[in-house]
């Protein structure tokens, strides 16, 4: 996730959903809380690019916003998850902090997406 220049926005969603993955694995090997916060993150944090990729295909600049703005709520969610299970010591893990600063960064990158849309959908 690290280390490298701009990327496409559906590779960068993506690899963040392979690391969610990853992730979740782990958490997967846990009993409890940590299991159930994990199927959570595991939905929101995939959710993201599979969003992304519908909005590829979208009927309409409308039909692209509406996709990218899900994706955004997704993007959200996830930092939610995130947080809880930081700040819960579910999961205490390093990694967790890196994962989360990507999904913030994504979720800046989508806004801006969605505003240069809308911005270019106004002024047609």
């Amino acid at each position: 996730m690290e280390g490298k220049g701009p990327r496409d926005i559906k590779e960068r969603t993506f690899e963040f959903a392979l690391e969610v993955v990853r992730l979740c694995r782990k958490l997967n090997e846990r009993p409890g809380v940590s299991r159930t916060l994990g199927k959570q993150l595991l939905r929101s944090g995939t959710s993201i690019g599979a969003n992304i990729e519908e909005a590829q295909a979208g009927q309409s600049r409308a039909d692209f916003i509406n996709k990218y703005a899900i994706a955004l709520k997704e993007a959200r969610e996830t930092i939610y998850w995130i947080r809880l299970l930081h700040e819960s010591r579910e999961y205490t893990d390093g990694k967790l902090t890196q994962i989360q600063r990507e999904a913030e960064e994504i979720t800046k990158i989508i806004g801006s997406i969605i505003v240069n849309a809308k911005k270019n959908l106004k002024s047609r």
